[in-house]
C-alpha cells in the first residue's frame, strides 16, 4: 500500500527535524524517513554553541528536537530510502529498504554526511579493536591509556578533550594546520595529558590482536591503543544524483537561499549542501527555509489540502 504526503523529509538530524515541525506548522501532511534518529549530532559528547543551551550533550540536544516533533505527532520511520522516482505528474515515488512505498508531492533532502575514512593500512582490520570514529560512545574503553586523534578541526579538538577525561596520554596528529574554535584551543593548551603534533601524516596502524602503534609518513611510531579518526565527512548525496538534481565537485547539494535545488519540487538543507559553515544552527534554518518553500510551491501549484478547516 502506498502512503500519501505533502511532502517527505529525508534524514533526521538538525535539518530534517526544524523542516518537519515547520511543515507541520503550515499543515502540510508530512513523513521522516531516517536511519538514525538526530544525526551525527547524537554522537557529540557536548554542544556548547546552540542557542538556548549553555552546554549539553548531542544526544540530549536532539532528545529536545524529538519531543518537538512528537508535539506534532509527525510520523518517523526508522527506515532507510532506497530510492526515489519523480513522475510525468511531478509526485515523487519512494521505496524503504523494508520495503514500504511513499508518494508525495515534495521532497526535503536532509542527508547529511558520513565519516571520512583515513584509508591506510589497519584502519579497517583495527575498526572496533583500537580504531573508532566516536570518542562520545567508545572514550571509556581507553581509561589509562595513551591514544591519538587524527585531524586537525574544532571536532578533532572536541574529540580529544573528552578522550583526556579518560585516557593517560591523548596526541593530535595533525597533516598540515589546527583550527579548533578559540574556546576548544585554549582548552587543548590547558589539558596536561593533551599533546598536538603538527604536520604529520599516519602512514599505518598496526598490530596483533589490537591496535599497538601508529606508523608516520616521517618513519616515527608511536605506541598506543587507540586511534580516533576525524577527518571530515563525505555528503550523502546519492539520492539526489538519482533524480538529477545538480551536484558541485564536492558531492554537495548547491541550493538557493531558500533550500531550493535545481529540480523542481525537491529542496535540500543541512550538512549534504553546498553552504560553506556547517553548523547545527545553520542546518536547522536552512530547513526551516526548506518548509517555507515547500509550502510557497504547493500553494502556487494549487496542490495545498486545506485541513483541520484551515
Amino acid at each position: 500500500m502506498v502512503e500519501k504526503f505533502d511532502v517527505l523529509v529525508v534524514g533526521a538530524g538538525f535539518a530534517g527535524l526544524s523542516a518537519a515541525i515547520y511543515c507541520a506548522r503550515f499543515n502540510l501532511k508530512t513523513l521522516i524517513v531516517g536511519n538514525v534518529w538526530g544525526g551525527l549530532i547524537i554522537t557529540t559528547h557536548v554542544v556548547e554553541n546552540y542557542p538556548g543551551y549553555k552546554s549539553l550533550s548531542g544526544y540530549d540536544l536532539m532528545q529536545k528536537f524529538k519531543e518537538h516533533v512528537e508535539y506534532y505527532n509527525i510520523p518517523f520511520w526508522e527506515d532507510q530510502i532506497e530510492s526515489i522516482e519523480k513522475k510525468r505528474e511531478g509526485k515523487f515515488f519512494a521505496k524503504t529498504m523494508e520495503g514500504k512505498e511513499i508518494e508525495a508531492k515534495t521532497l526535503i533532502l536532509a542527508t547529511g554526511t558520513t565519516r571520512k575514512n583515513l584509508n591506510v593500512p589497519g584502519e579497517k582490520e583495527f575498526e572496533n579493536r583500537g580504531v573508532s570514529y566516536c570518542a562520545t560512545c567508545d572514550a571509556f574503553l581507553f581509561k589509562g591509556k595513551d591514544v591519538v586523534v587524527v585531524g586537525g578541526s574544532d571536532s578533532a579538538a572536541k574529540e580529544a578533550l573528552l578522550l583526556s577525561e579518560h585516557a593517560k596520554s591523548v596526541t593530535v596528529l595533525v597533516r598540515s594546520s589546527f583550527h579548533p574554535e578559540p574556546i576548544n584551543g585554549t582548552r587543548i593548551a590547558q589539558r596536561k595529558n593533551i599533546k598536538v603534533l603538527i604536520g604529520v601524516e599516519v602512514k599505518e596502524i598496526a598490530g596483533k590482536e589490537k591496535v599497538e602503534k601508529v606508523i608516520l609518513k616521517n618513519g616515527k611510531e608511536l605506541i598506543v591503543q587507540g586511534v580516533f579518526i576525524e577527518v571530515g565527512h563525505n555528503p550523502q548525496t546519492e539520492l539526489a544524483q538519482g533524480l538529477g538534481v545538480n551536484i558541485n565537485e564536492k558531492k554537495e547539494i548547491p541550493i538557493d537561499r531558500y533550500s531550493r535545488t535545481s529540480t523542481e519540487g525537491v529542496f535540500a538543507a543541512g550538512d549534504c549542501v553546498d553552504t560553506e559553515w556547517k553548523q547545527g544552527i545553520v542546518s536547522a534554518a536552512e530547513g526551516a527555509h526548506a518548509a517555507n518553500s515547500v509550502y510557497n510551491y504547493l500553494n502556487e501549484k494549487g496542490l495545498l489540502v486545506k485541513r483541520n478547516g484551515k
